[in-house]
C-alpha cells in the first residue's frame, strides 16, 4: 500500500433487509488531509462511517485503515482512530474534566497522563474555564467541541467526524470549523461526512460525492468546479447528481 495512503476502500457494500444502503463503493484517503464524503440525508455517508470505525460490519467489500483490515484487525484498528458521532456519547452528569479522564480509562491511558492530556485539550477547545462544569450545562457548539476533545484524548492518526456542525448556530458553527482546520494543520487525517456544501468547499482536500449509495465523483471541490464548468461546489454538486440542493438542507451563511 502507497504510504500516503492511509484508508483504503474496495467494494464495500452494506444491505440491510434486502435494501442497499452502500453499494460497491471505492475510494482512498490520504495521510494528513481532510476527506468529505458529501451527500443528502440517507445517502450512505453515516453507514459508511459505522463500517469503518467497526461499528457495523460490511454485507460485502473490505476497507483498510493503516494497512490494517477492518474485517479481522478492528481492534488494533481502534487505538489510532477517533470517532465523533453526529449525536454525543458523553455523559451528562460528568463534568467536562471527568468525561475525559473516563475516556483516558478505556484506553488505558495512565492516570498522571490523562490528567496532562485532558488540561491541554480544554485549553486547546477555550474549555479549561469550564472544565467542572457538567457536560448537560453546555451549549451545542461547547458539548460538540468536548466531543471532538474526548475522540483525541489517546491522540489517534485518524478521525472520523459524522455531521460535526449539524444543529449549531452559525457561531459555533465557524469556531468548530476553525478547530477541524487547526487539527488538519497538526498533521490529523480527518474524515467528514456533511450535507452542506459550503461546509466541504472550505474544509475539504477532497470530497467523495454519494447518493443512494453510490459515490458518483472524487476530486479536490476546486477541481469539481473546473471539470463541471461551475463556480461554486453547490453548482458542480447539482450538475453530477441532477439534484436540486435543496436536498441537501443546505444553510446559508453557516
Amino acid at each position: 500500500m502507497n504510504n500516503d495512503i492511509i484508508i483504503q476502500v474496495s467494494d464495500l457494500t452494506k444491505r440491510y433487509d434486502g435494501i442497499i444502503a452502500v453499494d460497491h463503493i471505492n475510494f482512498e484517503v490520504k495521510k494528513g488531509e481532510v476527506f468529505g464524503f458529501l451527500g443528502p440525508n440517507g445517502a450512505g455517508k453515516t453507514t459508511t462511517l459505522r463500517m469503518l470505525t467497526g461499528l457495523s460490519k460490511p454485507t460485502e467489500g473490505n476497507a483498510s485503515i493503516l494497512g490494517l483490515s477492518i474485517k479481522t484487525k478492528i481492534t488494533a484498528i481502534k487505538k489510532h482512530i477517533g470517532v465523533v458521532p453526529e449525536i454525543s456519547n458523553l455523559y451528562d452528569e460528568l463534568s467536562a474534566m471527568d468525561n475525559l479522564i473516563f475516556m483516558a480509562q478505556l484506553y488505558g491511558i495512565p492516570a498522571d497522563l490523562a490528567q496532562k492530556r485532558a488540561q491541554e485539550l480544554l485549553k486547546a477547545f477555550r474549555l479549561y474555564e469550564r472544565k467542572d462544569s457538567l457536560f448537560r450545562t453546555f451549549s451545542r457548539g461547547m458539548k460538540r467541541a468536548l466531543t471532538i476533545a474526548t475522540a483525541l484524548i489517546h491522540n489517534p492518526e485518524i478521525l472520523f467526524l459524522d455531521e460535526p456542525t449539524v444543529g449549531l448556530d452559525v457561531v459555533a458553527a465557524r469556531s468548530l470549523r476553525n478547530l477541524i482546520a487547526n487539527l488538519r494543520q497538526q498533521g490529523k487525517t480527518i474524515f467528514l461526512t456533511t450535507h452542506y456544501l459550503e461546509e466541504a468547499d472550505l474544509l475539504c482536500d477532497r470530497v467523495a460525492i454519494l447518493v443512494k449509495g453510490r459515490v458518483l465523483a472524487i476530486d479536490e471541490p476546486l477541481s469539481l468546479k473546473a471539470k463541471t464548468d461551475k463556480k461554486s461546489l453547490e453548482e458542480a454538486f447539482m450538475k453530477i447528481t441532477g439534484l436540486e440542493p435543496e436536498i441537501l438542507a443546505i444553510e446559508k451563511g453557516k
